[in-house]
C-alpha cells in the first residue's frame, strides 16, 4: 500500500511541475509572476522564445487544438521575442531588469486570465476582432493590465511602463502605441487605490 501511495504523490508533484513549461533563463521571472495568479496553478501554460514578434515583445494566446476543450483544460503560450529593438538597436529580451522582465510576463499572465472567463467560441471571435479593430486591442490590452494590477502586480507592471514611457532611446511609435492601447500610470495609481479601499 505505502508503495502505491508513493507513486500517486510522485505523479501528482511531477503533473504540477508539468503544468508550466518555462525556459531556464527566465523562470525566477516567470515563477514570480505566477506566484501572482494563483488561479492559474492547474492552468497547462509554456513560455517560448520566437524569433520576432510584430509590434510587441511578448504575445499570449491558446494553443488552437485545445480550444475544442473546456476552459480549465486549455493550453496556453507566452511567446517571448528573443530581440527587441531600441533606436534601431537590438537587444535581447533577456537582457533588461529582472523587474520589467517580471512586469511583462504579468502582463501576458492577465490576457490568459482574461482567455480563461471567455468560451472557446468567444475566443475565436476575440481573435478575429483583435486582429481586425483598434477599439478591441485597446479593450483587450487595457483589461490584461487591469487584470495583472488587481492581482498585485501594479509595481512591476509601473516599472515596464515607466522603462518604455521614459526612455529617450525608445522609438516614439513603440511609445504612441503604448499610449494608446495600454493603461496609463495614472490609470494603474487609480485601480491601485481602488484594490487597497476593497481590502480594508
Amino acid at each position: 500500500m505505502k508503495p502505491l501511495i508513493f507513486i500517486l504523490l510522485f505523479m501528482s508533484v511531477q503533473n504540477t511541475i508539468a503544468q508550466h513549461i518555462i525556459p531556464e533563463i527566465i523562470e525566477k521571472e516567470a515563477r514570480i509572476a505566477l506566484s501572482y495568479y494563483p488561479q492559474l496553478k492547474d492552468t497547462q501554460i509554456e513560455f517560448r522564445f520566437k524569433k520576432n514578434i510584430k509590434k510587441s515583445t511578448m504575445q499570449a494566446q491558446p494553443v488552437f487544438w485545445s480550444l475544442i476543450k473546456s476552459s480549465k483544460k486549455r493550453k496556453y503560450l507566452v511567446l517571448l521575442s528573443r530581440k527587441f529593438k531600441i533606436s534601431g538597436k537590438e537587444f535581447k529580451t533577456t537582457d533588461v531588469d529582472s523587474d520589467i522582465l517580471i512586469g511583462w510576463l504579468g502582463h501576458e499572465l492577465g490576457h490568459i486570465t482574461d482567455y480563461q472567463n471567455r468560451s472557446s467560441l468567444n475566443l475565436l471571435w476575440f481573435g478575429i476582432k483583435y486582429s481586425l479593430s483598434d477599439n478591441y486591442i485597446k479593450e483587450a490590452e487595457r483589461a490584461a493590465d487591469s487584470y495583472a494590477v488587481t492581482s498585485g502586480m501594479d509595481k512591476y507592471i509601473l516599472k515596464t511602463k515607466r522603462f518604455i514611457l521614459n526612455n529617450a532611446d525608445i522609438d516614439e511609435s513603440y511609445k504612441a502605441r503604448i499610449k494608446k492601447y495600454y493603461l496609463s500610470p495614472d490609470e494603474i495609481m487609480v485601480l491601485v487605490e481602488e484594490r487597497e479601499a476593497k481590502e480594508q
